[in-house]
C-alpha cells in the first residue's frame, strides 16, 4: 500500500510565502521522480515543478523564480517551497510521485490534495 499525504495549505497574503510537504508512505522501494502539481478552481489541472531522486528539478514558466522543489530522500518527502505568492496562485496543490513497490513495475501515485488560497 502506497499513500501521498500533502500538508501545509492555508491562507496567505499576496506576496507572502507558504511551504507545502508532502509524505510518502508504504512498501516502496523507489521513487524516481516527485513532483507538484495544481488546479485552480474551474480550471485542468497544470504541472508546477518536479524533482528527480538525484535533484534535478524542473519548474513551470509561471513559477520560476518565485517557487522551489526540493526532497529529503531518506524521510521520503518532497516539498514546495512558495514565495511572493500571488491570487492566481490559489489553487488545490497536489502531489505526485512515480513509484515501484517490486523494483519491476511502476504505478503513478496522487495526494488528495491541499488548498493554498492567496487573498488579503
Amino acid at each position: 500500500q502506497v499513500q501521498l499525504v500533502e500538508s501545509g495549505g492555508g491562507l496567505v497574503q499576496p506576496g507572502g510565502s507558504l511551504r507545502l510537504s508532502c509524505a510518502a508512505s508504504g512498501n516502496f522501494v523507489s521513487i524516481p521522480t516527485m513532483s507538484w502539481y495544481r488546479q485552480p478552481p474551474g480550471k485542468e489541472r497544470e504541472l508546477v515543478a518536479s524533482i528527480t531522486r538525484s535533484g534535478g528539478t524542473n519548474y513551470a514558466d509561471f513559477v520560476k523564480g518565485r517557487f522551489t522543489i526540493s526532497r529529503d530522500n531518506a524521510k521520503n518527502m518532497v516539498y514546495l517551497q512558495m514565495n511572493s505568492l500571488k491570487s492566481d496562485d490559489t489553487a488545490v496543490y497536489y502531489c505526485y510521485a512515480f513509484i515501484t513497490t517490486d523494483g519491476i513495475r511502476y504505478r503513478e501515485y496522487w495526494g488528495q490534495g491541499t488548498l493554498v488560497t492567496v487573498s488579503s
